[in-house]
């Protein structure tokens, strides 16, 4: 008769050849945001008074906007807020200057960079608008004739909004890629990094909140700016950082009281990582409570991908998962003490 050999491993039999535990690199994180404080309490309601008076200077530049004809100046203006991160305060008011650009055909003459600009913004706020305005554009071989580099970038961003049979649009990709490639060695270093960053990542794909820290000092620099959003912008990203922070804290205290009760050594500890993925989709600060929940959710997702994959027998994974289905308590007790702890919270 062949016997296996059974060995105790924190109260965890490990049946050799058959549970081969992989040690995880630690969180480079550990318990940074414990005692973390972005900026003390004072600083942050001083930030806070300040911010609601730049939120509502802001909101009469939006409003001014709203009455003026120059469609090209409204264009910029939601483009900037959005960029900067602050649109979110301004759903209602930028929802009406959207529409007010859609009403509107034909008014941008031989103008290539708002024409993509418009194209752009209206298909991201799923306006019905078609990619014939770039018709006119066009030459014999149905290329652009513009070497504007503004105008390019704003044509490369525009297409990545097709849908499907916009064949048209693909073409452009590839011609407007082709073209900024061409040009980045002879742009001014500011110009020719934005068109380096856009190669790499159109504005449709990147993370809001990077992009938002990444535009800030970009839009600092401009001489265009203008002071009050750069102002309610910084504001209103070290608010968040700090309420992200907040957050951080609660979800480290989560996962160490969990690890203090179910011991899953065998786990990777990704908090930070995984409220970063979340704060991809929700970054609003309405949001808290759903980021908080959702990354508890993931943490748990990959603590039992780990279990499975990395750490539990065959038969330990078995019984576990017919508790799981079963929620019936005669089959936890068939569970090892440290699937217990891992099933008392779930």
């Amino acid at each position: 008769m062949t016997h296996v050999t059974v060995t105790t491993n924190s109260s965890h039999e490990v049946i050799a050849g058959l549970c081969k535990p992989r040690p995880y690199t630690p969180s480079p994180w550990g318990d940074f945001f414990l005692n973390h404080n972005p900026c003390t309490q004072s600083q942050y309601l001083a930030m806070k008074d300040m911010a609601s008076i730049k939120k509502e200077r802001v909101r009469k530049i939006i409003l001014d906007a709203g009455s003026s004809s120059d469609l090209a100046m409204k264009i910029e203006l939601v483009d900037t807020l959005e960029r900067t991160g602050v649109a979110y305060h301004y759903g209602q008011e930028i929802e009406e200057l959207l529409h007010g650009m859609h009403s509107e055909e034909n008014v941008f003459g031989d103008n290539l960079c708002v024409t993509a600009m418009r194209f752009y913004l209206l298909r991201k706020h799923g306006y019905n608008i078609s990619p014939d305005v770039f018709l006119k554009f066009k030459d014999d071989q149905g290329n652009f004739a513009s070497n504007d580099v503004n105008s390019l970038l704003a044509l490369y961003n525009a297409p990545y909004l097709r849908i499907h049979g916009e064949e048209m649009l693909d073409d452009d990709v590839t011609f407007t890629k082709t073209q900024l490639q061409s040009m980045v060695e002879h742009l001014e270093p500011r110009l020719a990094e934005e068109v380096l960053c856009t190669l790499e990542t159109p504005h449709f794909r990147r993370v809001e909140r990077v992009e938002t820290r990444r535009y800030i000092a970009v839009y600092e620099k401009k001489a265009t700016r203008d002071e009050d959003i750069l102002e309610f912008a910084k504001f209103d990203f070290n608010i968040l950082q700090t309420l992200y922070c907040e957050e951080l804290k609660a979800l480290t205290i989560w996962w160490k009281d969990l690890k203090s009760q179910a011991n899953p050594q065998f786990a990777r500890d990704r908090i930070v990582e995984v409220h970063f993925w979340i704060l991809g989709v929700l970054y609003e600060p309405q949001y808290s409570y759903p980021r908080i929940m959702l990354t508890k959710l993931v943490l748990f997702m990959s603590l039992l991908d780990d279990l499975y994959d990395n750490y539990s027998t065959t038969e330990e994974s078995n019984i576990f998962t017919a508790a799981m289905q079963r929620w019936d308590a005669h089959v936890v007790e068939q569970l090892p003490a440290y699937l217990k702890a891992i099933h008392q919270h779930t």
